[in-house]
Parts: C-alpha cells; structure tokens; sequence
C-alpha cells in the first residue's frame, strides 16, 4: 500500500520559536525516522505528510494514499487533535488510530470521564475549574489532583498537582489557568498503584496487549507520572510488566474504556487503584506516543519481547479489517 503518514514534529515548531513545553507533545525526528521505517519493511510505501497544513494543501492538490497513518496532535484549541481525522473523513480517505469524534473527545479530560462514568466504569469524581472562582464550589474531599484540562505527556503535571488544602488547591489552579489558558480538571486522589494499559484493535476485537507498571524512584517526584518525570524517566522512573489480579482487572477496564469511546486499533489507558485497591480509570490516549525507546506503548510491548515492527503491523492490520468491515 501507499501509507501516508502525518505527524508534526517538534523541531519544526522549535525553530519557528515556540515555547519547549508548549511543543511537548509533538514527536520527534527519531520517532517519524523509525516509524516510516517500520512501514517500509512491512512492504509499504511511505509518503511523508506531516501536519494539518501541509496535508490540506496536498488534498487540494488531488493526492491521495492507500490508507494515512495519522499521529498528528495539531494545534488550535479543543478539538485539535481532531483536525486531521476530520479532514481526512471529509475525502473519505481511511486512516488509522480514531477517529475525529474520539479524538476531540479524548483530549478533554472532564468529557472522557462522564462519558466513561455514563458506561458505568469505575474514575475518581470530579470537579472542572473554568474560573478560579470555582475553586469555592468545589466539595470534594482532599488530598485532591490538579491538571490542565486538554493537555498530553504530563503537561501541568508536577510536584505541586497533589494539594492537601483550600489555599493550595486556589494557589495551583491559578497558575495553570494562567499558564494554559484552559479549564483545570481537579479529581479526588487515587492513592494506589499505577499502571498504563496498551490495547490494540477495534470493538469486539480490542484486547489489552500488555499492562506496565510505573514506579517512581531516585528523587521523583511523588505526586506521580509528571512532567519531569517523564523526561527523567531513565533516572527516576522504573517500568515493569504486571500480571497479577490487579494487572488483569486494570487490563479489563482499559479494554471496556477503549470500547466504550469507540477508540480504534490502538490506544494506550492509564489506570490507577483507589483506596480499596480496586482499579479506576485516569484518561486515554487514542494518539499512543510511537517512539521505539520512550513511547509507553512500543515500551510495553517491547518488555513482552515483542519487535517494534510487529506493533507498527498489528495497528495497520487492525485498520485493513476495520476498513474491509
């Protein structure tokens, strides 16, 4: 097949003068070099697109692929994620990963969880701060967690997220409505283990391909899975594949959360326990991050003794059924 690939790279948004954190989430030159190479020893050809812009303007210029495989996060608000899904359904051109629904949806945290609350999955209650005045309504029991609203790979997330206090709570929601410019999803804390689920395929197919432990170490900070920690992850983050009870019931609920939002041929579900143990859904990425060394999902699979180019193959594969379905 002819697989377009889009994709917006952070070097490029660098050298256009944006802000390191803002550009967080786009991916990196190793990461579009591993996965066109991937595709072409699965046999494909690959065409290099890249963001939302230079795929409009190939679209209106009449060219068309086989099947996009698209990574892009984009940029512009709310529903940027969805920018290329959308502009790709509107040509009727397929393409893995979800689709513009799911993706808009999924990058607002507050909205994923109702509608996993809706489908009667276990998540931490919640409150949304638009305003800090909000900050005074807000009746759930401490300690509490704080982060931007529509933010990916830890954005906002730090050392100060976990709040014990009023004062605190108003402290940091100041600063990330300032900083972000966006709502603050504040949810009650889930104070037991943590685990990222991977989960491949679509509907009745999706099954969970791998369950990974994050454990914090040597001087992380303690609030869980931040920012920083995630760029230090050699130093203070420890990864290990779980498989005992709790593993099978985070896997479990990672594949009825994927289901539940319509989420397609991959995503990747983050899961943490409460204070009964019992597992209890934190958010989804239907975008799983697809560096080799340091994208949570290739990691985990790559822990199951798994290559790189099988996972790259099963999510393609999963798009080919979808689509002859």
């Amino acid at each position: 097949m002819r697989i377009g690939l889009t994709y917006d790279l952070r070097s490029e948004y660098l050298a256009e003068g944006w802000d390191p954190l803002d550009a967080a989430e786009f991916d990196d030159d190793d990461t579009i070099d591993a996965l066109a190479a991937s595709l072409s020893r699965l046999g494909h050809e690959v065409a290099g697109i890249g963001h939302f812009r230079a795929l409009a303007a190939r679209l209106f210029a009449g060219e068309r692929w086989d099947l996009v495989f698209n990574i892009a996060e984009s940029y512009g608000g709310f529903g940027r994620e969805a920018l290329v899904p959308a502009l790709l359904e509107a040509y009727r051109i397929p393409f893995t990963l979800s689709d513009s629904l799911v993706c808009a949806v999924t990058l607002h945290k507050a909205a994923t969880k109702r509608w996993v609350r809706d489908a009667g999955i276990a998540t931490a209650d919640f409150a949304l701060v638009e305003r800090i005045v909000d900050v005074e309504r807000i009746a759930l029991p401490f300690p509490l967690f704080a982060k931007p609203v529509a933010e990916g790979s830890s954005k906002g997330v730090d050392g100060d997220s976990l709040v014990y206090d009023g004062a605190q709570l108003h402290a940091v929601c100041a600063r990330l409505l300032e900083r972000f410019a966006q709502p603050v999803l504040v949810e009650r804390f889930l104070p037991g283990r943590e685990v990222t689920v991977g989960v491949l395929g679509t509907g009745d197919a999706a099954r969970a391909v791998g369950v990974m432990e994050v454990a914090l170490h040597g001087g992380a900070d303690g609030a869980g899975y931040t920012y920083a920690n995630k760029q230090a992850w050699r130093e203070r983050v420890r990864y290990r594949l779980a498989d005992d009870n709790f593993a099978e019931a985070a896997g479990d609920l990672a594949v009825a959360v994927h289901r539940a939002l319509g989420a397609r041929d991959a995503s990747r579900v983050d899961v943490r326990a409460d204070e009964r143990g019992a597992p209890s859904f934190i958010e989804i990425n239907p975008l799983p991050g697809l560096n080799p060394e340091t994208g949570d999902l290739p990691l985990l699979w790559r822990l199951g003794g798994r290559a790189y180019d099988e996972l790259i193959g099963a999510i393609v594969g999963s798009a080919q059924t979808r689509i002859r379905g």
